[in-house]
């Protein structure tokens, strides 16, 4: 981070897995109401672990631009091997990275060891994760005082929405209220990410009676007076409202469009051996794994069973 690519790119990253997480989240919802069980991550058909794939390959990039890529030297570290004042942010945002490739890995190897309550260990390991994001952007060692330090400020808000929402989805993981509110905040997240690096990075866009000078290695905004101070963190207060304002309205008519393009379907449960459609053998949903139930429904004429449509059953005699 430092640079406008520094943070158009997490954000773009954040943005995509957040819409990811809101579609999937709000498609399981309104297909399944009734059985809707909020899992930490969505398999893909084909590429089962494809959102876990894109997290890892995502942070490792960070981690290589922070720490190989971006400094001059292509190493982070001062001659004599300690870590130069200039350098501490670099450290601190591949640190968050880190985290999140934990994230990651942990909850690969704990679906293919499928290992018991592994979603909550997962949501667990997320949530420190983001709790590990909220308390380095808290103690950043880049200015708390300026223009970029209250853009900041207001970013570890978001961060504490995803912190609480995700500790609330392990108690709750049926609540699709608590589901919402993170991939909204994940979404929030990618966009803050995006307005500030093209913000405080783009000469044009500097609110007047400020400027980019360069400091410690990256360019920072100051201000000549405290008036000038003053007035652009307001204005940096005003974006943060409209694009709050902003991202409740996309997520609203995001769900009114899901829920004409998916209503609810019946769910039939015929008194067979084996897992409901729409689910992998371990029972978690995965996204373009929706079967047929028609053969279910012939099981079940062939026996004895029920149709579950919403929540009244339909009795199948032969």
């Amino acid at each position: 981070m430092g640079t406008m690519v520094g943070h158009v790119a997490p954000g773009a990253g954040f943005l995509l897995i957040g819409l990811w997480q809101l579609f999937s989240h709000t498609r399981l919802f309104l297909l399944r109401p009734g059985s809707y069980a909020a899992p930490v991550w969505f398999p893909v058909r084909g590429v089962r672990y494809l959102e876990l794939m894109l997290i890892i390959i995502g942070t490792v990039i960070s981690i290589l631009m922070e720490l190989v890529i971006g400094p001059a030297k292509h190493q982070p570290f001062d001659d004599d091997g300690t870590i130069p004042s200039y350098h501490l942010h670099n450290f601190e945002h591949a640190s968050i990275s880190l985290a999140l490739l934990v994230f990651a890995a942990v909850a690969i190897h704990l679906d293919r060891a499928k290992a018991p309550m592994r979603d909550a260990v997962s949501q667990l390991v997320a949530a420190a994760a983001f709790a590990q994001q909220l308390l380095i952007f808290h103690l950043h060692s880049a200015d708390h005082m300026g223009m970029e330090g209250q853009y900041h400020w207001l970013l570890q808000t978001v961060i504490a929405v995803t912190l609480a929402t995700t500790l609330l989805g392990i108690p709750y993981p049926r609540s699709f209220t608590v589901s919402l509110v993170r991939s909204a905040s994940l979404v929030f997240q990618g966009v803050w990410f995006i307005v500030m690096g093209v913000m405080l990075w783009t000469p044009a866009l500097i609110p007047k009676g400020c400027f980019l000078n360069f400091e410690e290695g990256h360019e920072v905004v100051r201000c000549r007076t405290d008036d000038a101070l003053d007035r652009a963190k307001s204005l940096v207060n005003l974006q943060f409202s409209w694009y709050l304002t902003g991202t409740v309205v996309l997520v609203v008519l995001f769900y009114l469009q899901m829920a004409k393009l998916y209503p609810e379907e019946p769910q039939y449960l015929p008194l067979v051996k084996g897992g409901g459609a729409g689910s992998d053998s371990d029972g978690r949903f995965s996204i373009g794994d929706d079967h047929d139930d028609e053969e279910d429904l012939e099981a079940a004429k062939r026996g004895f069973g029920h149709v579950v449509s919403g929540t009244n059953p339909v009795e199948i005699e032969r």
